[in-house]
This record gives structure tokens, sequence and C-alpha cells, in this order.
């Protein structure tokens, strides 16, 4: 059991930073305690044990003290290092993204939600084991935005709760969620989205992954799908994220 200095847990490596001459700044996502930084000393000197197991997306199991103003890592072990992240570039930049996501909303507080937690290594289990990473990515965001509150409506036009009908609709980032054509026509800030794509979006909100699995949308729509989520994200986050670009860079 765990006292009060001492802690244990189960972590994603989420980044790292130098930190004074030889240590690591950690920035993790753990089971047990939610997002917390943590400082490993020595890290970075050559014959460091430590530095192997603490790469970003690395899965491990941690010994921490609680130091004056930061946790402080005094063991870990690997539980997965997710290596096919790291021999190919599409899969890194697929997995920064997930990790950019919850990094960037997900506040420095020792909160625990455990099935955040499964998302994201059931995630990066999957983004690891699948030849194409789309789906994946696709579906880690609508379960993600459930678990952030922003959860969109789908099935109902925001604007006026009319039931969304099966035609193209418009999307309000400001709103959260469809808006019917005849609202649509008249108000600023939508983005279009065709029937095909509101189609998939519900069925990922709605279903586990192997039924959300069994999904197959043409090229055209997964290129819609991709821009409309990442339109939303920055939307609520009020910036740009800085991984699409680099994703981007990649493909071309």
């Amino acid at each position: 059991m765990d006292d009060f200095r001492s802690l244990r847990a189960e972590a994603v490596v989420l980044r790292h930073s130098d930190w004074g001459e030889a240590d690591r700044l950690l920035t993790l996502y753990t089971r047990e305690h939610g997002k917390v930084r943590a400082i490993a000393k020595g890290a970075r000197k050559i014959n460091s044990r430590k530095a192997g197991h603490l790469e970003p997306f690395t899965r491990v199991k941690l010994q921490l003290a609680r130091g004056r103003d930061l946790l402080i890592v005094t063991q870990v072990e690997t539980v997965d290092p997710y290596q096919p992240l790291r021999e190919d570039l599409t899969r890194m930049g697929q997995a920064s993204y997930v990790i950019e996501l919850l990094d960037r909303f997900v506040p420095n507080e020792e909160i625990a939600v455990p099935s955040l937690y499964r998302l994201l290594t059931e995630t990066l289990s999957r983004l690891s084991a699948e030849a194409d990473a789309w789906l994946p990515v696709r579906y880690y965001e609508m379960r993600l935005l459930d678990f952030l509150g922003f959860r969109p409506q789908l099935f109902e036009c925001v604007n006026c709760g009319r039931e969304i009908l099966p035609e193209d609709q418009f999307f309000s980032f400001s709103a959260g969620g469809a808006i019917c054509p005849r609202c649509g026509e008249g108000l600023k800030g939508l983005r279009k989205i065709s029937i095909e794509a509101l189609k998939y979006l519900r069925h990922f909100q709605r279903s586990a992954y192997r039924e959300a699995s069994r999904a197959h949308p043409e090229a055209d729509t997964k290129r819609e799908l991709e821009a409309l989520m990442q339109g939303y994200f920055t939307h609520l986050l009020e910036r740009e994220l800085n991984t699409p670009g680099f994703i981007k860079s990649v493909r071309k």
C-alpha cells in the first residue's frame, strides 16, 4: 500500500524535457493518480538505467517518492515499449497526436480516471498492431470527447432540436454538434458535413471498438472526418495542435 511519501503507479510517458545538468522532467499519465510530473534523477547520464524506460509512449511501472515540489522516480520498469511506434514515422506521428490531445486537455492534477488510462493504452496497442492508423485514432477522438464532456450531438439539430434526416448537414464547433440544413443556411461559422461522414461519427460514438472496426469509409470520407475532428479539437483548445502538421509532412 502507498504511504503519503511514496506512490506506486502504472503510467504512460507523455513527454520529457531536460532538467538541471543530468535529470529529466517527465509528464506521466498514470492509472492510479491521473496526470503527474516527476523528476528522473540522472536519467541523461550515459550509464543511466532509467533512461531507456522513460521515452515517450512507453508504458511503465513506477515507484515515486514525494519531493519538496515534484515527485521523484525511484524505480521504473517497462510494461510495454510499443516498439512499432518507434520504427515507423507514420505510426509515431499518430501516436504523438494521441498523446498531444490527452496532454493538452487533461490538467496536472492527481485525479485518477482509470477508464481514460485504459483508452490511452488500448489506442497505443492498436496503433502498434494495426496496419492503418485511421480507425484507432478516430475512435480514440470520439471516446476522448466523451470523457472530456464534449460529446457532440449527432442525432438532433443543436439549434432547433429536430431529428437529423439522412441528408448532408452542417456541423457547429461552438454549439458542439450537427445543425440541419434548415437552420444552417442562415448561421455563420459552420462546417458542411456529408451524410456519410455523419453516419460514421454516429457509428463510432455508440459502438464498442470491435463493432466500430467494421467501418470502411471511402478515402474522401476519411479525409473529411479527419479534418472535421482536428478542427473541433482546435476550436476547443483555442490553439493549433502541433502533431497534424508533422503527420502531413510525413505523408508527403
